[in-house]
């Protein structure tokens, strides 16, 4: 498969006058998703009412989209399931290893993670007490925080701040080898890097969908549990749609076959339709194609800024196999000059306390978008437009 990037762009809804570069947020609007979703609303929801469930596959989509999600990040079939919000399935698949660890009470995460996935095993620790602990370290100190007393390793592969990469094969054969399971959270890599869950002998992952793949805000999350683990895995969030048949109404909880079980509740069938129409563009991409790409975006950036805005400072790895789909750089006005760049025409976003985050997402991004950021932020910084007071007060969404 050859992917044809002039073509995948035509599909999305790019307003005039923007560039965008915050599709590591939130991804742009699918042209075909409000077709699809209006087709739901008034198809399906409103001719079949509740007879959809059977006759529009509405129970059968978690299955099914989990699926093509699972050929992006290199899951097996059958692996991979969608619902719930992504603080949710993280929850789900951290007490679901510990379950599998039960002589352990060590967490092992680190400080680049995202927070909420800190404050749910935190939540969870204080939840079981006895005596489990919740330990960070320095993302560059991961390796040598492996110890025998481990029980699961929660890292996010791609850090949300810096785009800094965790090797994700050598650190899965260091946390077996010492006994620990591992939960990786792929919020900033699926759609954006090559994942190779099998074959990195994965146990646990997690993600959300609203980014790279285009779900829309609030778009639902996805886990995937490894074959050799799914018949063993009992569920903390025992959810109906997670029995064996949640229309028998049974009083006990039994657990549904393999990644069924890790349903929770209703799915949320409009946004699903939205990430259909997102899918059957990914279907036509091939990932190897899309970090080519992603890498050459985000070099001729980097090269760029740094020659054009030398108050700048690269955030991110400079070797491009250590980081994912995005560039940060910092500065100590960073949110000013991020709000300038937004007024500007060109979005990114801020993330405290001093990046400037730009997401590059080949299946829209151009070198022309490069180009044309690169020459508004320099005119921002030559010129001092970030400099007023508009710029520095501070939105609830940065």
């Amino acid at each position: 498969m050859t992917t044809d990037f002039a073509a995948t762009r035509a599909l999305f809804h790019l307003p005039a006058g923007v560039i965008y570069l915050d599709g590591n947020s939130l991804g742009p609007l699918p042209r075909a998703a409000a077709e699809r979703v209006r087709g739901c609303v008034e198809d399906e929801w409103g001719d079949m009412l509740i007879t959809a469930w059977n006759r529009a596959g509405w129970m059968d989509k978690p299955r099914a989209l989990g699926d093509r999600i699972g050929r992006l990040i290199g899951a097996e079939p059958g692996t991979v399931v969608l619902g719930d919000t992504l603080s949710i399935k993280v929850y789900q698949a951290l007490a679901s290893a510990l379950d599998l660890r039960p002589d352990r009470r060590v967490i092992l995460s680190d400080t680049g993670n995202f927070p909420s996935d800190l404050y749910m095993a935190d939540g969870l620790v204080r939840t079981l007490g006895q005596g489990y602990e919740l330990r960070t370290v320095a993302p560059e100190a991961v390796e040598a925080a492996i110890t025998p007393d481990l029980a699961v390793l929660m890292l996010t592969e791609v850090d949300y701040r810096t785009g800094r990469r965790h090797d994700m094969k050598r650190l899965i054969a260091k946390a077996h080898a010492a006994g620990a399971l591992v939960v990786w959270d792929l919020a900033h890599s699926a759609g954006a890097v090559e994942v190779d869950l099998a074959g990195s002998g994965a146990d646990f992952a997690v993600g959300c969908t609203y980014k790279y793949l285009n779900s829309g805000p609030g778009g639902p999350a996805f886990i995937y549990i490894a074959p050799r683990l799914a018949a063993q895995v009992r569920p903390a969030l025992s959810g109906w749609l997670g029995h064996e048949a949640p229309f028998a109404f049974d009083l006990d909880y039994r657990p549904g076959a393999g990644i069924e079980r890790m349903r929770v509740g209703t799915p949320p069938i409009l946004q699903m339709a939205a990430l259909e129409a997102s899918m059957d563009i990914w279907d036509r991409v091939d990932m190897a194609d899309v970090r080519a790409r992603s890498i050459e975006l985000t070099e001729a950036f980097i090269a760029a800024v740094e020659a054009a805005c030398p108050a700048l400072t690269l955030a991110s790895p400079r070797d491009p196999a250590a980081r994912g789909s995005q560039v940060s750089f910092r500065h100590p006005e960073g949110y000013a000059i991020m709000q300038a760049l937004i007024a500007h025409g060109v979005i990114g976003d801020f993330r405290a306390p001093d990046i400037l985050r730009f997401g590059f997402t080949p299946l829209y991004t151009s070198t022309a978008d490069v180009t044309g950021a690169v020459a508004i932020l320099k005119r921002i910084m030559d010129e001092g437009l970030w400099d007023q007071p508009a710029f520095k007060a501070r939105a609830k969404v940065t």
